[in-house]
């Protein structure tokens, strides 16, 4: 039983390594030559093409649950509106580029094609019932244009950050939560008898675990894949793991605590019954059209089987070596820093990044280190604890002064 589970897991992981190694690297291309300062200037202004552009822009990104919420955060502060910030909420973290083509690969051409449709039509919902319903804001003023500054950053530079971003940060962002997937998905495999779910949770039941289950489960895009696969092998239906790939990535207890913080509780209640208004009808109709193709099996069957072994253990052992340093986290090494600051809404190594980067370009900053287990941030150098502060907030955070 065990061998059987080890098994599966392995064979999880092999399937899906190559294409997430593609997506990684489109990832990274976007990253580059979108970047998120581009996308700020896009949703400002009020109206349903904001929306449209919040919920496109979110789709391709390559942004986890927990990622989501502090680039959500300075989108509204820099005058993003608030229908178009849970339209990005939606459509970013429940799919990507690279969990596209992960999908492809363990769950077949429909789901790879459904998937994104699916994610771009919740976030468009989502930003609608708001705009209908929600409360009105403000016109916020244009953000500034950076084209010229720009267009100075070198080839060379762009080149070094996708690799850096693509095959660093990316697998290091998704990789715990990859591998979580791959394991909860061979143990479904391997413990659960065939046909479980077909025979004892048939429609609508299987609908409402996807939902029980995914609505507080922290799960990014990427790890929710293995997870549905195996729910649907063991007889979940087609519509049932569709519910679960967006309702998991989307809703999860950090998101609906930002969103209630944030954006109040009207947003609240719009953002959480849309979405799980919007997957229910997806998951439906994404069984109706797989009745329309005969219910074959090949249409919802994971296709990395057609890739040589040789390339899914490249990529396997590749793919390991990449998210391997994310669980070996370096201890703080500033001895006696002069400043300590908690950030309770730290969650993964991006948040870690993205504040070191921005204390790194202060003047006066000497060391940074940010434990993101503690979630404390300390700081050696002469500078005033109240501009760091200020700058972790720009970046989307809630600092509080520890000492």
């Amino acid at each position: 039983m065990f061998e059987n589970f080890y098994k599966n897991v392995v064979a999880l992981w092999l399937e899906v390594s190559p294409y997430l190694l593609l997506g990684m690297f489109i990832a990274g291309l976007l990253h580059v030559f979108l970047g998120a300062d581009f996308i700020k200037r896009h949703l400002g202004k009020h109206g349903l093409l904001s929306i449209v552009k919040a919920t496109f822009f979110g789709v391709p990104l390559p942004v986890c649950s927990c990622g989501v919420i502090p680039l959500a955060n300075s989108l509204k502060k820099d005058g993003a509106n608030t229908p178009s910030v849970l339209a990005f909420l939606v459509s970013t973290p429940t799919t990507g580029v690279d969990s596209i083509l992960a999908t492809f690969s363990l769950m077949g051409p429909l789901f790879a094609v459904f998937r994104p449709l699916a994610a771009f039509l919740s976030g468009i919902a989502v930003g609608i019932i708001d705009f209908l319903f929600g409360k009105k804001d403000n016109e916020p003023p244009v953000p500034e244009n950076n084209t010229k500054l720009k267009a100075k950053i070198t080839v060379r530079l762009k080149f070094k950050e996708l690799i850096h971003y693509a095959f660093a940060e990316v697998p290091q962002d998704i990789g715990k939560w990859l591998l979580i997937g791959s394991i909860i998905g061979g143990a479904i495999a391997a413990f659960i008898p065939g046909d479980f779910f077909a025979e004892y949770l048939v429609f609508p039941w299987d609908f409402l675990v996807a939902v029980v289950v995914g609505v507080p489960l922290y799960v990014c895009a990427t790890g929710s894949i293995p997870i549905a696969a195996s729910l649907m092998l063991k007889g979940f239906s087609p519509g049932a793991a569709l519910v679960f790939l967006i309702v998991g990535p989307a809703t999860n207890a950090i998101t609906l605590s930002f969103v209630m913080a944030k954006l109040g509780k009207r947003s609240f209640y719009i953002y959480l019954v849309s979405i799980v208004s919007t997957a229910v009808l997806l998951g439906l109709v994404f069984n109706y059209t797989w009745t329309l193709f005969g219910e074959d099996p090949g249409m919802i069957m994971g296709h990395g089987k057609m890739l040589p072994v040789w390339v899914k253990a490249v990529s396997a052992v590749l793919l390991m070596g990449m998210i391997a340093p994310g669980f070996f986290k370096r201890r703080c090494k500033i001895k006696n820093p002069d400043i300590e600051i908690s950030v309770p809404d730290i969650h993964c190594g991006n948040c870690g990044r993205k504040i070191k980067k921005a204390l790194f370009g202060l003047s006066g900053v000497e060391e940074v280190s940010v434990d993101i287990d503690s979630k404390i941030v300390r700081i050696k150098g002469k500078i005033s604890p109240e501009i760091i502060e200020d700058t972790i907030k720009k970046e989307g955070y809630h600092p509080e002064k520890k000492s």
